[in-house]
């Protein structure tokens, strides 16, 4: 068994980590080397990722790493950076929650009628997916002058590596990949207009991604060679491989700056129903479909926490807990909350539209966020369920959000079915496992599943309560 251990770059919205793991069949421990902030940037055209501070902290990170044995990287889904001819980047990659995005969508159905491009990519409607930015930028020098198109983890990869690729998991939620064959959605590009050779040949979880770079060893400090592995490099992707799952009919929620809420299927559902509903097919490991909505999660009580000055996220919760339940809910799911700034304003007015009392402190803002949270995560598990035709006995809960005592049981107590919390760095976790599993030190999925839950600390809520209020909840929840 190898002593080395394996690199899990691990990027998020608001931060990112490079984390070490040592794996065997029966071991898996996980070390976190180096945090550092990811700070979005707004400049005279819009607002970006800092691309370049997101690759020094992940030199940063290799270097306090030590010598590993691989590295693999996830990062967010759906945006990317454009090179030149020359693979020189031409711009910091922009930011989902840019507005550039407003609107384009409908320009794009009038060349793909709406239930025609679900039908041919199962992905749910959501403005900055990156057909849209890529019709946003019609027109524009900056992509007349693109060559190649990069998503982000792809990209970081290339920089480390020298070599080109667009990882299957994330290339699905582009909105550009039929996800019944695994393969580029061409006639969905063609009569959008998008042009699909910019986009590197697919890899799949498990092929090799090259070599750092001389310079990158010498930056890091790190002895040749080391291989760059491809992991399942959207975070949620990641996140689904390591849920500790060992029943068949289980429910995952991915908690952090979003949820994502839904089943692991092995065919994605393309009905008109599930396209009502907004649901995504998006593609995780060995071929599988997540089917899953996404849920604006932990931004809401985040963008609060901005506007408050930041404070203690402990006292927050400890004062949710001792609010009022159910007093105004809002829809968790609505693009209205959407972009940065005045968000417990916005939220106030959301309960006032609908004539609901609106929280008057911290702690009242904070428990509706919660409540309505765990309603969303409610109805996305029932909605899942149902449009898949499959039952629901218990529901995972990995991310951040594992850490959240008091959303884990309110969202046992809405969906009436026992929550079972962690691991909270699941994107890490299913990051090196990928890795491992490529190196041939664990087996398939099940045993991947059987590793975590053997080796991480987890935490089970029970539902309390009466199921009835949450139902009563469902029908005021109010929109922004």
């Amino acid at each position: 068994m190898p002593t080395t251990p394996y690199a899990a770059v691990d990027l998020g919205a608001s931060s990112g980590r490079v984390m070490t793991a040592h794996v065997t069949p029966a071991a898996l421990t996980l070390t976190e080397c180096h945090r550092f902030p990811n700070r979005p940037v707004r400049t005279p055209d819009g607002l970006h990722w800092d691309i370049l501070a997101l690759y020094a902290g992940v030199l940063d990170g290799l270097r306090k790493a030590g010598q590993v044995r691989s590295v693999g990287i996830d990062s967010w889904a759906v945006d990317h950076g454009l090179l030149d001819a020359d693979g020189v980047l031409l711009g910091n990659p922009y930011h989902y929650r840019d507005a550039r995005t407003d609107h384009v969508a409908e320009q794009v159905w009038a060349a793909v009628p709406q239930d025609e491009l679900y039908a041919a990519t199962g992905i749910q409607h959501a403005p900055f997916n990156t057909l849209y930015q890529l019709a946003a930028a019609r027109g524009s020098a900056q992509l007349a002058a693109a060559r190649t198109l990069l998503l982000v983890p792809d990209l970081l990869t290339y920089w480390l590596t020298g070599r080109r690729g667009t990882e299957l998991t994330n290339a699905s939620t582009t909105q550009l990949i039929d996800p019944g064959t695994g393969d580029w959605a061409q006639d969905v590009a063609a009569r959008a207009g998008i042009d699909l050779t910019l986009f590197p040949p697919l890899r799949r979880p498990g092929d090799p991604a090259g070599e750092l770079l001389p310079h990158v060893l010498d930056e890091t400090g790190l002895s040749g060679p080391v291989p760059v592995t491809t992991v399942a490099s959207h975070d949620t992707a990641s996140a689904v491989a390591a849920v500790p799952a060992t029943e068949a009919n289980f429910a995952y929620i991915c908690t952090g700056t979003w949820s994502l809420a839904g089943l692991e299927l092995d065919a994605p559902v393309r009905s008109a129903e599930s396209r009502a509903a907004n649901f995504t097919n998006e593609l995780g490991i060995d071929g599988t479909v997540r089917y899953l909505r996404n849920i604006m999660g932990l931004w809401l009580l985040q963008e609060c926490q901005r506007a408050w000055g930041e404070p203690d996220v402990t006292a927050l919760l400890a004062g949710a807990a001792a609010a009022r339940p159910l007093r105004s809910v809002v829809d968790a799911g609505h693009s209205g909350f959407l972009a940065p700034g005045g968000m417990p304003d916005r939220i106030a007015a959301a309960c006032r539209a609908t004539g609901q009392p609106e929280p008057r402190t911290r702690a009242e803002t904070t428990r509706c966020i919660l409540d309505s949270l765990a309603l969303a995560h409610r109805r996305a598990i029932a909605d899942a369920a149902r449009l898949a035709d499959r039952p629901v006995d218990v529901v995972h809960v990995v991310g951040g959000g594992a850490r959240n005592a008091l959303l884990c049981q309110l969202t046992a107590d809405a969906c009436g079915l026992p929550v079972v919390a962690g691991p909270a760095e699941a994107a890490a976790l299913g990051n090196v496992l990928v890795q491992a599993r490529a190196d041939g030190v664990v087996g398939d999925r099940r045993a991947m599943r059987r590793l975590v839950a053997d080796t991480q600390p987890l935490t089970r809520y029970e539902p309390r309560g009466d199921a009835s209020a949450w139902s009563a909840a469902a029908d005021r929840a109010a929109t922004p």
